[in-house]
């Protein structure tokens, strides 16, 4: 018998007999067989800690079967797996938030293999043998936020293949051997709503998606350093683009945007520009209905055939290539962007997007602005919101200074830092003539005067001191006005009258 099996049993000896109920008698049992039965031990060579399982350089080959499910995070790295079968753990890990199996062998991920995990957070498959990414291989992971892919082997995505990864923000495919773009991330109604960051460096992309690339990096970072990138026009364009646009996937790395040798010469691409128009004055207004014409900023017309011109839109992006007749928005052969029968909505930040052969320069912009209808009711559009945000703040800023000025003016005037209470008939205090700062308060409340004490008064000029004669009308009806002034000696003479009014300060 276990020993606190043995002390429970003492208690409850009574006159020599034990009587112990049938259902005490079970618990004891299983205190004596020392196993609770819905708990695991934690493997042989495994650490385990309050809620951290890791199994790390263990040699495994095959992962633990009965795992304690308390974990939040399991840590099988640095191993020898080479498949995640589907049953591959006894119980569903309702807790596990953080999964690592990196620097293993792992080459095929079964169907389904990742349901036992449904609140799964990270997961990190990073250097492994993955070849191919299947349809539906990541079922389960509905909350999964980060995926780490990066240093495998993956060539091939096939459609569905992220189904399920609603949640995933950011996700890790640097250093594989993709050649296409994997636009299905973003158009596939299964895959992820809310993705932020892609890594897609140290691939072997050449050929990539303007246009798509144009409307999907206005808030994503896309980060495409170190892969061999077929510089067409339509390339040098976006690149040229982010560049002005300070996006940070392209700033960070930005001598690791490589072009392929035989992409052309960047020169076709160039353009003489034209720029005799003042940045403020890139705005243009239509009415509801009708139809504008909005030359892109800076490139002369016609332009070159070869040259592909982008144009961004608050709803889509457009080239000239890719024109539909049927719709109201359409980019002309030119480089113009027509607006047909225009819509309130139509109005916003446009921005046009064409090869320069050049950076930049600070005068340039390939921004304008359209306002369909009239400026001033037009207060919901981009620029409308801008200044009317600027206005309210300009004028809140001037009302708020004239608020603190007016205070700080009446607090000067009427409020006395500390009153005086003297001896003289005259005077109750300080009073509202002058502002009198005292040395020792317990002085003032006992109204005493002490030769060494120090009082200031700041008292007007009399009228002998001053050449122009400015008369006063007396704040108080008194005869006799008891003053203190000081002397050059340092002492004061108290009682000191003024009979003339005139003279009060």
């Amino acid at each position: 018998m276990c020993p606190t099996a043995s002390r429970l049993v003492g208690n409850n000896n009574v006159g020599g007999g034990c009587h112990i109920p049938a259902a005490i008698a079970l618990l004891l049992l299983s205190l004596c067989l020392c196993f609770h039965p819905s708990v695991a031990t934690c493997p042989p060579n495994c650490l385990c800690t309050s809620d951290i399982i890791s199994c790390s350089g263990c040699n495994l080959s095959s992962l633990p079967f009965d795992l304690p499910s308390y974990a939040t995070r399991l840590d099988v790295s640095h191993n020898a797996l080479t498949v995640l079968p589907e049953g591959w753990i006894s119980r569903p890990f309702d807790r596990l938030t953080t999964l690592v199996l990196s620097r293993n062998s792992i080459s095929q991920i079964e169907v389904n293999a990742f349901t036992v995990t449904p609140h799964l957070l990270h997961l990190d498959l990073s250097s492994n043998q993955l070849t191919v990414l299947n349809s539906s291989i990541f079922t389960g992971l509905k909350e999964l936020t980060e995926l780490l892919l990066f240093g495998n082997q993956i060539a091939e995505i096939n459609p569905g293949a992220f189904d399920d990864l609603h949640s995933l923000q950011r996700l890790y495919l640097s250093g594989n051997r993709l050649v296409a773009f994997p636009l299905g991330l973003y158009w596939e109604p299964g895959g992820p709503r809310n993705l932020t960051f892609l890594d897609l460096s140290y691939n072997r992309l050449s050929q990539m998606p303007v246009q798509s690339l144009l409307s999907l990096t206005q808030q994503d970072g896309i980060y495409l350093q170190e892969n061999p990138l077929f510089c067409d026009c339509a390339l040098l364009a976006l690149l040229e683009y982010w560049t002005w646009k300070q996006y940070r996937p392209l700033v960070d790395f930005r001598g690791e945007y490589r072009c392929k040798e035989d992409s052309g010469p960047e020169s076709d691409c160039g353009q003489q520009i034209v720029w005799d128009m003042p940045l403020g004055a890139l705005t243009y207004q239509v009415e509801p209905g009708q139809w504008l014409r909005v030359p892109c900023p800076g490139l002369p017309s016609p332009v070159q055939e070869e040259l592909v011109v982008f144009w961004i839109t608050p709803t889509t992006v457009l080239n000239t290539s890719t024109n539909d007749p049927n719709e109201h928005l359409i980019v002309l052969p030119n480089g113009t962007l027509e607006i047909r029968a225009a819509l309130m909505e139509d109005s916003g930040l446009y921005g046009c997007v064409a090869a320069r052969g050049h950076p930049y320069h600070p005068s340039e912009s390939p921004e304008v602005y359209v306002v369909v209808g009239n400026v001033s009711a037009t207060s919901s559009s981009g620029l409308g919101q801008r200044s009317g945000a600027e206005h309210f703040n300009t004028a809140f800023t001037t009302l708020a200074s004239c608020v603190v000025s007016i205070v700080l003016v009446l607090l000067y005037l009427y409020l006395t830092p500390c009153r005086c209470r003297g001896r003289g008939r005259g005077s109750g205090g300080c009073g509202g003539r002058a502002i009198a700062l005292c040395a020792d308060p317990r002085e003032v409340e006992a109204e005493q005067r002490r030769s060494n004490g120090k009082r200031v008064a700041f008292l007007e000029p009399q009228a002998g001191d001053s050449d122009i004669a400015c008369p006063k009308t007396p704040a108080l009806n008194a005869g006799h006005v008891t003053t203190e002034g000081i002397l050059k000696n340092g002492s004061r003479t108290v009682g000191q009258t003024l009979a003339d009014p005139a003279h009060m300060a």
